[in-house]
């Protein structure tokens, strides 16, 4: 199958989603500026271990390969061995992301004993003070130690995880150093304006001329680096750079929260992209192939103003989230849109236009540090 095929297909919707994210809970030790979700307390309507399970046994049976197991912070949850051990026992591989301050050593030789498992490190600098600017004081140590002990048990090749920012963008070597001194894989994403990183966006996402160059090193290295396709936006610039390509929100990647209701990617928990809840008649096969968002998101999308842009099918648009966010069309340009056309559409939209998450489970909020992040 060709790759515009298979593109195409994808665009129409599977049978079962590729990529499952699942935040197990919104419980977190940290309070990341720019988390998605906006994590910190745990809801008391957090599916139970018994309803997690469940879940899984039905992803099984849809043959789901793998899932991505994320908060929040997952390894607070006491039943998070118990939960991804019956993934596994389900033939359903586990990716997870934690901020590693529940891998110590008895927990990394714990999970260096699981087969199907993946570890994914977050990271935001390749030093304290740019990392825990954005992530809090301490935990750029917390993540050197947890690497250290899942090197030392003999983990093999985990995933150091890095959303790039304009403060850590001329870091992209040293991690990619970092990485390879554990033997490690190098993750980056994009910054999304969600959850708390609608407030700490303007702040923090990378420039024009920033995107230029996380575009360059990406060709130079993308082979060797993972980013979970979330930079296809850069595509406009010129030569594509690997992966699908595309939004595959209610497509191939959907999003399940802590308290089992499911939204159309990771990136946009608001209530226009929630599509059903796991507990609901049908449970998540009813949501995923049933409900009415992702039957609307599956039909062929405008190309509304990008339409007579020569770049479109490049980019395709851009991302969803990041748009929606920021209180630009769906059918608009990206706000980062390497042609400028979504820069100078932000200032035109009234701030009463811009919506806000949905859900907050933030703790009582932390300062952004100025020091570093409002040079």
């Amino acid at each position: 199958m060709s790759s515009h095929s298979l593109g195409q297909q994808m665009k129409q919707g599977l049978d079962a989603p590729i990529c499952l994210t699942w935040e197990l809970t919104y419980a977190c030790n940290l309070a990341c500026v720019h988390c998605l979700s906006s994590s910190g307390q745990r809801d008391d309507r957090e599916l139970s271990t018994e309803q997690a399970k469940a879940v899984l046994d039905e992803l099984a049976a849809l043959q789901v390969f793998y899932i991505n197991i994320g908060g929040g912070e997952p390894m607070i949850r006491r039943d998070f061995f118990e939960i991804v051990e019956h993934s596994i026992a389900n033939n359903i591989g586990v990716k997870f992301s934690t901020n590693g301050a529940f891998i110590d050593k008895k927990n990394a030789e714990r999970l260096t004993a699981m087969d199907y498992l993946d570890i994914q490190i977050s990271l935001d600098g390749t030093d304290a003070i740019t990392n825990d600017a954005v992530r809090g004081e301490g935990s750029f140590d917390t993540a050197i130690r947890a690497m250290d002990n899942l090197k030392a048990a003999g983990f093999g090749q985990f995933k150091i995880s890095v959303v790039v920012t304009r403060h850590n963008v001329d870091q992209l070597d040293e991690f990619k150093a970092l990485a390879d001194s554990y033997g490690a894989q190098l993750r980056i994403t994009r910054l999304r304006p969600a959850g708390r990183g609608a407030d700490t966006w303007d702040e923090l996402h990378p420039t024009n001329a920033q995107q230029r160059q996380i575009y360059d090193w990406l060709l130079a290295h993308g082979e060797n680096v993972l980013t979970g396709d979330s930079f296809f936006h850069l595509n406009a610039f010129g030569e594509s750079l690997p992966g699908l390509n595309l939004c595959g929100a209610g497509r191939v990647v959907c999003l399940i929260d802590p308290i089992g209701d499911v939204y159309a990617c990771p990136f946009v928990i608001h209530d226009t992209f929630k599509a059903g809840n796991v507990l609901e008649d049908g449970g998540f096969t009813h949501v995923w192939r049933e409900s009415d968002l992702f039957t609307e998101l599956r039909e062929p999308q405008s190309a509304g103003a990008c339409a007579s842009c020569g770049a479109f099918d490049a980019c395709q648009g851009g991302c969803m989230a990041a748009k929606f966010f920021t209180g630009l069309p769906l059918d608009g340009p990206d706000p980062e849109c390497v042609t400028g056309h979504g820069e100078v559409l932000l200032p035109s939209v009234p701030v009463s236009l811009v919506p806000r998450p949905s859900m907050d489970h933030s703790k009582p909020a932390r300062t952004l540090i100025k020091s570093k992040v409002s040079t």
